[in-house]
């Protein structure tokens, strides 16, 4: 799937083929499937934008639905992409993040403040963790990354995803590595995420 053969940093990108109804469900449910679309796009767009280009690693798409990792023509051509697979987000997550022999960081594509400076914080964790998280408000997390596909083994097991229990999971999970946690940032999941969004910025 993956050359193994790659740059000493990696950074995953995980995306969803950005159709109409398929993307943001839970936000379309407070603000309408087109303007929840809307936003998922132009926000995708925008951290594409601030990451794809920096030399510091190499970006990835892993995408959803498998088959549009190769079909449709969402996003830059020149950003590699690999489809992420079967299973749950953890089960995708550690397939994405085992791919690497090295330094890997998977971050999803709704966290509209999420910068270069925050990839290249989690980048440095790992010169002296085995894990780094950036915590969401939510209870779950923005950025997961690991030093080497060895850790990863049993890292999202049985976590509950979609709630307030994430981390708290994952982290059980990592008892025994060394754990680096960043700063928090939101991703914008519900409506009420959305709410307070724009009134610090203005949104699409």
């Amino acid at each position: 799937m993956i050359d193994a053969v790659e740059p000493r940093w990696n950074l995953i990108v995980f995306v969803r083929a950005p159709m109409i109804g398929a993307v943001k469900r839970r936000l379309a449910s407070g603000i309408g499937p087109l303007a929840a679309h809307r936003f998922y796009v132009s926000t995708t767009r925008r951290l594409l934008g601030r990451v794809c280009g920096d030399p510091r690693w190499k970006t990835w798409l892993a995408v959803t639905p498998d088959d549009y990792a190769w079909r449709g023509r969402f996003w830059a051509a020149r950003v590699p992409r690999f489809p992420q697979g079967a299973g749950d987000l953890g089960a995708r997550m550690a397939r994405a993040l085992s791919a690497f022999n090295g330094p890997a960081v998977v971050v999803g594509s709704d966290i509209p403040d999420l910068a270069a400076c925050h990839v290249a914080a989690a980048f440095a964790a790992l010169g002296r963790a085995d894990i780094v998280f950036g915590p969401a408000r939510d209870g779950g997390y923005w950025l997961v990354g690991t030093r080497s596909p060895t850790v990863v083994r049993g890292l999202f097991r049985r976590v509950r995803w979609s709630g307030p229990h994430a981390l708290a999971d994952t982290l059980a999970n990592a008892a025994n590595r060394r754990v680096v946690l960043l700063a928090p940032l939101d991703d914008v999941d519900e409506p009420a995420d959305f709410d307070r969004l724009r009134r610090r910025i203005s949104v699409p």
